[in-house]
């Protein structure tokens, strides 16, 4: 039996994931015990826990809890996140530091603590749900971009650094999916509107992850046609730009 790790684990998306892995041990984390225990209550094999991903040193005592218990964690899925488009002259002190303890400060860090004892194991997987808006920025979208670039630019080193010990580091980048995430990065829903063609199933996305657990698999940018606008992006940054600042600009 796998153990797997989930972080934002209330989410839509890792709803899904879990409804996919019956037979796996999960270590399932989240702001809210009693919300988990709504979601999660019936399912075979589930700790649920409550915590403060932003707080590192109970990040630490978590992960030497957890292999007490379990001996090994196969699997890591960083999940947690959220976002807030807004122009980048009306964000906050505030919410610069939240979003990169969040997004990406809490990412490195269970990465850096549970990476360290999976090397020493020579096995393990992290997966790492990061954004299409780490490979590609559009306006409005300036800070949340800013810590999805920092999580993907980590995770491409920390795969180096993880290849000679056979463990895997895949980046899962995916456009917007139909989920509560847009509650608070799009109150009023026009964003969602707008993209509504782009749109993705958390049920899809969840298949395509589980998919790759326990596959060297590099990074999965979904969908298709805005992996495609990435390739451009990389190509041609200069027509990109001009492209994301008026034909693209959806926020």
């Amino acid at each position: 039996m796998r153990t797997i790790i989930i972080t934002g684990a209330s989410g839509g998306l890792a709803q899904e994931m879990v409804k996919l892995l019956p037979n796996d041990q999960l270590i399932l984390l989240g702001r809210n015990k009693e919300k988990l225990a709504q979601l999660y209550g019936n399912h075979p094999h589930v700790e649920l826990i409550e915590i403060d991903i932003t707080d590192d040193q109970a990040l630490e005592t978590l992960v030497a809890e957890l292999y007490q218990r379990y001996g090994k964690i196969d699997v890591l899925i960083n999940n947690a996140g959220y976002g807030i488009f807004e122009e980048f002259d009306k964000i906050s002190d505030k919410d610069i530091h939240q979003m990169f303890e969040i997004n990406t400060f809490a990412l490195m860090n269970l990465s850096r603590c549970l990476g360290a004892r999976m090397k020493e194991r020579g096995e393990g997987h992290i997966i790492n749900i990061i954004s299409m808006a780490g490979l590609i920025a559009t306006s409005k979208s300036s800070l949340y971009s800013a810590t999805k670039f920092a999580a993907i630019g980590f995770s491409n080193a920390l795969r180096l650094e993880l290849m000679p010990y056979s463990i895997y580091v895949t980046t899962v980048n995916p456009g917007p999916i139909r989920t509560a995430f847009f509650d608070q990065a799009d109150p009023d829903g026009s964003y969602l509107k707008s993209v509504d063609r782009f749109l993705l199933e958390p049920d899809a996305v969840a298949k395509k992850i589980v998919k790759t657990i326990g596959k060297n698999k590099r990074e999965l940018n979904l969908p298709l046609l805005l992996n495609l606008a990435h390739k451009f992006y990389t190509l041609f940054p200069k027509l990109a730009d001009k492209l994301a600042g008026k034909t693209f600009n959806y926020k």
